[in-house]
C-alpha cells in the first residue's frame, strides 16, 4: 500500500519564521514521525528537491522563496529516560519548544538549563547553534542525539565529541548541514547542581530581589526578566533574537583595541583569546534603533535586527552587510551573522 504524505506546495512561510519574513516554499510537509521522513526519501520526486530541515523558525533569514520542500519537524514528547550518581537524563522530541521544555525540566525539579530559558525555536534546532547565554552553552548539558540520515535512510545516534560543538557552531552546520534531520535531543541534568550567576546582569538581578542563594528556577525567573527587558517579542516585532555572534579575537587585538577604545567591553576565554560584545561595537558605530526602510535595528540592542513590518529577507541582509562593514572599517573587527540565511 502506497503513503500519501500530506505535502502542500506553494506554502507560505510567513508565520514559521520569526522574523515573519513573507517567503514561500514549493512543497512543505509538516514531520511528525521517522517514518515520514523514511517516505520521503524513497519518493522519486520528493528526495530529489532542495530541502530545509525548519524547527522553530528563529535561526534563519529567507532571503528568497525555497524552492524545495521544507521538511518541518513536529515530533512532540519529553521524558526521563535514566540516571547515575551524576546526573538525570531527559530526552525531549525535535519539535518541543525550547522554552517549553526548560521549564518543565524545572518543574520535575531538574536544574541545569535555566540559563538558556526563553531562547525562542524548538529543542530539535538547539544542538545545530549549540545555542548558549549567561554562561551556558547547550553543549554544558548535553549528552546524545538521534539524527536521521537522508543518504541511508537509517537512524544514528551522535553524542557530544561526534557534535563538534563550537561556538554557536556544530557538525550540523557543516558535513551534516544536508544530510540530517534532528529527531530527539537528550540532556545530562546534574545532580550536584550549582547557579551560574557569573554574568552580571544575573547576578544584579537576583541581587535587587534579595536572592543571595538562588533556585534552579529562580536563575531561570531572573534570566526571563532580563531577556523581556532587552529583547522584542518576535510575535510583536519580527526578529531572530541576537543576530551577530560576538567574536573572538587574541589578547593581542583585543589589547591594541582597548588601548583605542577604553570602554571596550570583552570577556576573557579559557584559551586566552577575548570574546568581543558584538552589541557594543555595533552601538559604537551608530546603528542602535536606526533602519533602512522597514529593516531595523532594535532601540534596546544594537545586537538585534528587526523586521519593523513589510521588509524582506534582502532588506534584512543587506542592512547587515552595512553594519558589517562599517563594524570592520572602524574596528577591523569581522561580525558573523547567526542565522542561516535561505
Amino acid at each position: 500500500m502506497t503513503t500519501v504524505l500530506p505535502v502542500q506546495y506553494d506554502f507560505p512561510l510567513k508565520r514559521l519564521n520569526t522574523f515573519g519574513i513573507d517567503a514561500r516554499a514549493k512543497a512543505y510537509l509538516p514531520v511528525t514521525s521517522v517514518d515520514m521522513l523514511s517516505h520521503v526519501k524513497h519518493d522519486d520526486f520528493l528526495a530529489r528537491l532542495p530541502r530545509l530541515v525548519l524547527g522553530g523558525g528563529s535561526n534563519l533569514l529567507l532571503t528568497e522563496d525555497f524552492p524545495g520542500l521544507v521538511l518541518h519537524m513536529q515530533m512532540t514528547g519529553v521524558a526521563v529516560t535514566g540516571e547515575d550518581d551524576a546526573a538525570v537524563y531527559v530526552k525531549a522530541a525535535a519539535g518541543e519548544n525550547w522554552h517549553g521544555f526548560v521549564q518543565w525540566t524545572l518543574q520535575q525539579g531538574y536544574g541545569g538549563l535555566e540559563n538558556l530559558s526563553l531562547i525562542p525555536g524548538n529543542v530539535g534546532a538547539a544542538p545545530i547553534q549549540n545555542i548558549g547565554a549567561y554562561g551556558v552553552e547547550l553543549k554544558d548539558r548535553f549528552h546524545s542525539l538521534t539524527a536521521f540520515d537522508f543518504n541511508t535512510g537509517t537512524t544514528f545516534t551522535l553524542d557530544n565529541a561526534g557534535c563538534r560543538f563550537g561556538y554557536r557552531d556544530s557538525v550540523f552546520k557543516h558535513e551534516l548541514r544536508e544530510d540530517a534531520a534532528i529527531l530527539d535531543v537528550t540532556f545530562a541534568l546534574p545532580k550536584k547542581w550549582q547557579p551560574n550567576t557569573q554574568y552580571g546582569d544575573v547576578a544584579q538581578e537576583l541581587s535587587a530581589q534579595g536572592i543571595a542563594a538562588p533556585t534552579p528556577a529562580q536563575v531561570s525567573d531572573a534570566v526571563i526578566a532580563i531577556r523581556t527587558r532587552k529583547l522584542p517579542d518576535p510575535a510583536l516585532i519580527g526578529n531572530a533574537g541576537s543576530f551577530f555572534k560576538n567574536p573572538i579575537v587574541t589578547k593581542a587585538q583585543r589589547d591594541a583595541l582597548l588601548e583605542r577604545y577604553p570602554q571596550l567591553v570583552s570577556y576573557p576565554q579559557a584559551d586566552g583569546s577575548y570574546k568581543l560584545a558584538a552589541g557594543w561595537l555595533i552601538d559604537q558605530c551608530g546603528w542602535k534603533g536606526r533602519s533602512r526602510g522597514a529593516a531595523g535595528v532594535y532601540e534596546k540592542q544594537a545586537l538585534v535586527l528587526v523586521n519593523r513590518g513589510g521588509a524582506t529577507g534582502k532588506e534584512i541582509a543587506e542592512l547587515a552587510a552595512a553594519i558589517q562593514a562599517d563594524v570592520m572599517a572602524r574596528f577591523g573587527v569581522r561580525l558573523e551573522p547567526e542565522p542561516a540565511f535561505v
